[in-house]
């Protein structure tokens, strides 16, 4: 083994330690592996990684701007600078409204099948200005996914934005214009479109914006209305991303959709949410079935409110990354970036938490658990880096393992338990052993 020192990277719950560099640990080759023993074999390599990010919603841009001007442009280097943050290189955003807007709205006068009318002016007063400040931050362009919760009312079975209804069929090439329109009204901002998903949450009938779809009519309306729309806009180039709902039924959408060589043709992989399960072992199991496409975590939080403290929030962060990662996901985006002391604001009451909570009464920024947990990542492993091959020898941690461009393998372990866990990691010729405290989470760098 070449590598001599490891460095290592720390958070922990009870020592209050965050992002803290520990004294290196050193390899050696005659250790006796652990009871829990992590192996590494670096010549065993799966899919390469695009990246992390997180959620320009209108509620977190509304919250941003109600806070000082500091506090703002620190949330934001301290998720997109590459040094400083956490790295971020991916984001999301909603086409017309979602439930984390300040109300319903869309782009377009009601009935106006030409489109004429179609504007993004709402975008320009708090969503667009955001993203072109983490943008600046970030220092290149971030990869931007783009979902819509709802067609305009009057395209819909149920003529209202809200709880569920379907796309009326004498409006699909109308809606499937629609998104090439958006495209372009983004790139006049300066904001490249990287990627679009069909539709937020397919099978949820919610009280706020929703619209479903059955695996059928998500395939149909990919093959003749969507795909061909893009191509013949020229926005070939956009990602096509289906299902973006989650991990409990993702093989049976995936295999709906891509399982049809004319729709499959227009689509570039399958998102997902982590809501109801986690079933980490769907995400190879749709790998497996079409490995020429690829698979996205679109978006992720956890519900009802704000919880300001919780170390359980981290902690589910970190289980679903090493689940999903380890699962051949390629790309991990958060739910909103920032939310307010309420959770919100939501147009239906659907408060939710966030990794960073601004109370913008007292100009107060909280970093939560999951802001840390999704850094031990983001941080480290870099786009472009590969998944290696790595195994634990029980269930008493998880961990992930990747190498990045230039060579140097970055493992991160989580232990949740409610004591420390001493573990030895082997790579090559060489071992170490350490001790994860309880309730952390450490990544280690060897190079």
């Amino acid at each position: 083994m070449k590598a001599k020192q490891v460095k290592v990277i720390l958070t922990a719950k009870e020592t209050g330690e965050r992002f803290s560099e520990k004294e290196p640990v050193s390899f050696s080759s005659d250790l006796a592996p652990s009871d829990t023993h992590i192996q590494l074999d670096p010549e065993r390599k799966y899919q390469e990684l695009l990246g992390f990010g997180g959620a320009f919603t209108e509620a977190a841009a509304h919250s941003l701007s109600l806070i000082s001007p500091e506090k703002r442009e620190e949330i934001i280097r301290r998720y997109f600078d590459p040094i400083e943050g956490l790295g971020y290189r991916l984001g999301r955003t909603h086409i017309n409204s979602c439930d984390f807007s300040l109300g319903n709205y869309t782009y377009v006068e009601d009935g106006d099948t030409s489109l004429g009318s179609f504007s993004i002016e709402r975008e320009k007063k708090l969503v667009i200005p955001l993203i072109q400040e983490a943008m600046d931050a970030a220092g290149e362009e971030l990869s931007i996914v783009a979902s819509p919760w709802s067609p305009p009312s009057w395209m819909k079975t149920n003529g209202e934005m809200n709880n569920g209804g379907k796309l009326l069929s004498e409006y699909e090439s109308v809606w499937a214009d629609y998104y090439s329109k958006y495209i372009e009204a983004m790139e006049k901002e300066g904001i490249r479109i990287w990627g679009i998903t069909i539709q937020n949450e397919p099978e949820a009938k919610q009280v706020w914006d929703s619209c479903l779809y059955s695996g059928a009519e998500e395939r149909d309306f990919i093959k003749n209305h969507l795909g061909p729309s893009l191509v013949k806009n020229g926005h070939d180039d956009v990602k096509v991303i289906i299902w973006d709902h989650n991990r409990d039924v993702i093989y049976e959408r995936a295999h709906a959709v891509l399982s049809d060589p004319e729709a499959a043709k227009y689509v570039w992989g399958t998102g997902l949410h982590w809501y109801v399960s986690e079933e980490f072992e769907n995400l190879s199991k749709v790998h497996h079935a079409f490995p020429d496409k690829h698979l996205i975590f679109t978006e992720g939080c956890m519900e009802g409110g704000v919880q300001v403290g919780s170390w359980d929030t981290g902690e589910r962060y970190g289980r679903n990354i090493i689940g999903d990662l380890n699962n051949y996901l390629e790309a991990w985006i958060d739910w909103n970036l920032v939310l307010n002391e309420e959770g919100g604001p939501n147009h239906v009451g659907n408060y939710c938490d966030a990794p960073v909570i601004v109370d913008t009464g007292k100009d107060k920024v909280h970093y939560n658990s999951s802001y840390y947990y999704i850094g031990h990542f983001s941080k480290y492993i870099k786009p472009g880096a590969r998944r290696i091959w790595s195994d634990v020898s029980n269930t008493t941690i998880i961990a992930t393992a990747f190498e990045n461009m230039d060579g140097e393998i970055v493992v991160v372990a989580m232990n949740g338990n409610d004591h420390d866990e001493e573990i030895s990691l082997s790579c090559g010729h060489g071992s170490f052993t350490t001790t994860l405290p309880l309730h952390s989470i450490t990544t280690f760098m060897i190079s």
